[in-house]
């Protein structure tokens, strides 16, 4: 039988279209004014036909909201595609694949795969972020019922297995990162959703041409072969604020845009026609640098803000190099990963120069990396005793108080939260189940600002700025473009992760040739 693919599949795909979203966030119920204005709207685009897909958000900055899937059924009923945000941060492995099941049945096809806010206070207080799975571990999970894999591991196979799903998975990206090390970590972590299956990457937000030309020119340099949609979100004055202040995850407003919104602000119309203007000359800037297509967004829009910026991008397209300069609003200290083009204030193919090298060798990753080599390495002096040590003692008498002990040492060090399933090998002899807030392992979330932690800004690094400044040190950070940290087993949690290991129960036996791609 032919696969028959969606409108917006098809336009993706297409080198000859330039393929055109718009990002509905749900209200806070399914029976308010503002569920029946996003329907009226979703209709208007549908009726117009240059729209080929609207996005749903899921819980949108970590606050819930109706179920993306309810008003997706409504609006795929007047015929426009529909891409739902799938996150990690409030289903368990479990619950995802449930999820999976029950969109594949209703035709819900077209997802944008993400990591997500963390949750912010609801019922009675603060929610238990899940984070069971990141998202290349969801990439990984959707790719393999895609392929008709059955997630659990059986000695015998299903009688009646499932049918494949049929998912197209869009991931994001985001060049809007200040230091190296933030920058640097988000494309390495690109590498690892390719791998893991995705189909199509979307942007952050962001207002720098030179930026969103960088995501082009790493993609293709790189060999990432995947349509790009660039991002344009058009704020209002108070989101702006918020994204300013670093109240929107992963979103930021620099000081020279955030002074010149202020100013057009000071018009009759509040600057909303100044600000409209813009995202037209950023789309025509993203058509003609050569992007697959745009995703637009912002508060309060109505059909007629979305016609105006459509039209005046098509007519200002063939004159896209002159809003280069325009839109070039980022940080006077940003780092860009390659050198400036001076003649379209774009980039050329070359390197940039790595401000702030940090020479010099880290002493706990030298050390831990000496006894991890001695103990857990086959050919380390240690690595015979060791085994047979833990093996003795693996369900005997003595396991209770060699775990605890195992857990206090590794605690003191490394702040070991006992999970029985250690990954500090993989990364750099940092815990990610103490030192990130999403538990995250193959790579970061968008959330982090100048460094700092999303949930824990100006309290705690992120635990991926922090790998990245630590192999830095060793010229070792390419090796983070590759590889898969499978998700926590929790069926070895408060266990011996020692006892794991020489027995053959954690992930580092885990077969990486069952992976995607």
């Amino acid at each position: 039988m032919k696969k028959v693919l969606s409108r917006f599949h098809k336009s993706l795909f297409d080198k000859d279209e330039f393929t055109l979203t718009f990002e509905l966030v749900p209200s806070r119920g399914g029976r308010s004014k503002e569920h029946t204005r996003t329907l009226a709207l979703a209709r208007e685009l549908a009726e117009d036909g240059r729209f080929q897909a609207v996005s749903i958000t899921e819980n949108a900055g970590g606050h819930a909201a109706l179920s993306p899937e309810v008003l997706g059924a409504e609006i795929r009923t007047m015929g426009l595609d529909v891409i739902v945000h799938f996150s990690c941060k409030d289903k368990n492995r479990n619950q995802m694949e449930s999820l999976l099941f029950a969109w594949d049945r209703i035709g819900l096809r077209n997802l944008l795969v993400i990591t997500g806010d963390y949750p912010k206070k609801g019922y009675l207080g603060h929610p238990k972020p899940v984070f069971d799975l990141g998202s290349v571990h969801a990439l990984d999970l959707i790719s393999r019922m895609n392929k008709g894999k059955f997630t659990e591991r059986r000695k015998k196979p299903l009688a009646c297995p499932p049918k494949p799903t049929k998912y197209l998975k869009g991931v994001a990206i985001s060049p809007f990162k200040r230091l190296e090390s933030e920058l640097a970590m988000q494309y390495f972590k690109l590498h690892r959703k390719f791998v893991a299956g995705a189909d199509y990457a979307i942007t952050q937000v962001g207002y720098d041409a030179r930026k969103f030309h960088e995501v082009l020119l790493y993609t293709k340099q790189n060999h990432l072969k995947m349509p790009i949609l660039g991002n344009v979100f058009i704020p209002n004055l108070a989101v702006a604020d918020f994204m300013y202040r670093g109240e929107v995850p992963g979103c930021e407003i620099p000081e020279k845009l955030y002074n010149l919104l202020h100013e057009e602000a000071r018009s009759p119309d509040k600057g909303k026609k100044a600000r409209l203007a813009r995202a037209a000359k950023l789309l025509a800037v993203l058509k003609g640098m050569g992007y697959d297509g745009a995703h637009i967004g912002g508060p309060a829009l109505s059909f007629e803000d979305l016609d105006f910026v459509l039209s005046q991008a098509d007519e200002l397209e063939s004159s896209w190099h002159d809003f280069v300069e325009e839109l070039s609003f980022w940080h006077e200290d940003g780092f860009y990963i390659y050198e400036k083009d001076a003649t379209s204030g774009l980039n050329i193919p070359a390197l940039s120069e790595r401000p702030g090298d940090v020479k010099g060798v880290d002493f706990m990753y030298a050390l831990a990396k000496i006894f991890h080599n001695l103990m857990f390495e086959k050919s380390g002096a240690l690595y015979r005793p060791m085994k047979s040590m833990c093996l003795s003692t693996d369900e005997s008498r003595l396991e209770p108080f060699f775990t605890e002990s195992e857990h206090f040492i590794k605690f003191l060090l490394f702040g070991c939260k006992n999970c029985g399933d250690c990954t500090l090998a993989d990364l750099a002899f940092l815990c990610p189940q103490s030192g990130c807030a999403k538990y995250l392992f193959n790579g970061p979330c968008g959330g982090s600002r100048d460094g700092w932690c999303e949930v824990y800004p100006g309290k705690k690094k992120c635990l991926f700025v922090r790998l990245y400044d630590r192999l830095k040190k060793q010229d070792d950070t390419e090796k983070m473009k590759t590889g898969f940290i499978p998700p926590r087993d929790w069926s070895l949690n408060a266990t011996s992760s020692w006892i794991n290991f020489y027995s053959g129960r954690d992930h580092s036996h885990f077969d990486d040739s069952d992976t995607p791609g």
